[in-house]
């Protein structure tokens, strides 16, 4: 049996998008589980090949029972060293796990639409040959928190009304602020279910979404596909053990 990949979703119709047919492709299954709606997280991965915590439109601070539950359940694939990945709220998550402070910019600035992104020198360093420069120079984002880099971690990447936009702790736990996931499909519907963040301070306008789409996702792509290759360490589209942290191996709505 093909290993499975643990998915941590926080809406009924919440998709792992793009990131989701990466792993497919690279011969993984993906087991969905949505915490908010009741469905458990396991007690071990010793069944699962690594983790993945989406976004959702929940805070990291919030009170719910499942969302300090699941900040608590991330000690699971660190303990066990098995691959992790937050993104935007899962980023988050992360960091408050690991004693990180999670919250709004002090301004009420937010990220909502594509935003300048710069790797730091570990950032650069973190995949192999040509793949490091991959990084695009701008990102999608859909946020109003941000994440203060815990203490043991790795700054890999920084922006503008956020600084703190990817880390690493350890060899094997990310936690990205951006959304490399969305397809155009999950822009469409973000951007008109969340019409009225649109109008939060510093938000691009949906019309920029899509432009700045055209523009920017190509990198995106490429950079999500050697990303997805350095934390699963599959090539050709083969498993491969999830090699990562080896010689040469890597919000408010998410």
């Amino acid at each position: 049996m093909s290993p499975a990949i643990l998915i941590v979703l926080h809406q009924e119709h919440s998709s792992p998008g793009r990131i989701g047919l990466r792993l497919v492709e690279r011969g993984f299954r993906l087991d969905v589980r949505r915490p908010c709606l009741g469905e458990p997280l396991p007690a071990t991965l010793a069944e699962h090949a690594g983790a993945i915590v989406f976004g959702g439109p929940q805070s990291a601070n919030d009170a719910h029972d499942y969302v300090r539950a699941e900040i608590d359940w991330i000690g699971v694939p660190l303990a066990e060293n098995k691959p992790f990945l937050g993104i935007c709220l899962g980023a988050q998550m992360l960091a408050r796990h690991l004693g990180g402070r999670v919250g709004p910019h002090p301004q009420g600035l937010v990220e909502i639409g594509y935003y300048p992104l710069r790797p730091t020198e570990a950032g650069a360093r973190l995949l192999p040959g040509a793949a490091g420069h991959l990084w695009p120079d701008h990102v999608y984002h859909w946020h109003r928190e941000g994440f203060e880099v815990p203490a043991g971690a790795e700054l890999l990447a920084q922006g503008e009304a956020f600084p703190n936009q990817a880390f690493r702790y350890g060899a094997r736990a990310y936690g990205i602020q951006f959304h490399p996931e969305v397809t155009h499909h999950m822009m469409c519907r973000w951007t008109v279910r969340g019409s009225e963040r649109l109008d939060l301070p510093n938000a691009r306008p949906r019309s920029a979404h899509f432009l700045d789409r055209l523009q920017h996702d190509a990198r995106v792509r490429l950079w999500l596909d050697a990303f997805m290759d350095h934390w699963t360490g599959a090539h050709a589209g083969r498993p491969a053990g999830l090699r990562v942290g080896l010689p040469n191996g890597l919000a408010r709505h998410g």
